[in-house]
């Protein structure tokens, strides 16, 4: 029996999951419930999350947003980061290095985004890392 994949789901990725639950980002939320591959976090991108949870324009109550982290966290993997912080490839978003960052201590597979900045990357990443930086589609297509 193989392991799932280890992988990273980018911050609009979670909360289209999350928030959204249509479609595509429907199918990823019940491909990590149901064990299909395992997400990885760390404080750093857990904190991204609970900032963006909040965003007033998305009008989530405390209980909303604990509602919608319970239907995430239990199913994630929680990485603790080295000091120093892994090298990565430089990025345009410094806010995204921390998703790189994890994705090479937590050993990921994939990286998943849909952010351009991430997106082209891709190659240099795989090659530095090991982990593919691919589409939620993408995912989805390989689960």
């Amino acid at each position: 029996m193989t392991s799932p994949l280890r992988v990273v789901l980018d911050t609009n990725v979670v909360l289209s999951a999350l928030v959204f639950g249509g479609g595509e980002a429907g199918k990823l939320r019940r491909a990590w419930q149901a064990g299909a591959f395992v997400p990885l976090v760390s404080a750093v991108t857990v904190q991204e999350l609970l900032r963006v949870l909040a965003y007033p324009k998305f009008a989530l109550t405390r209980a909303d947003q604990d509602e919608l982290l319970a239907d995430y966290l239990p199913y994630a993997q929680t990485v603790r980061m080295p000091q120093p912080l892994p090298l990565v490839p430089e990025c345009r978003d410094p806010l995204d290095v921390p998703f790189l960052q994890l994705a090479v201590t937590g050993q990921a597979q994939r990286q998943v985004s849909g952010d351009k900045d991430l997106l082209v990357l891709a190659q240099a990443f795989h090659l530095a890392a090991g982990c593919r930086i691919i589409t939620m589609s993408a995912l989805i297509e390989t689960l």
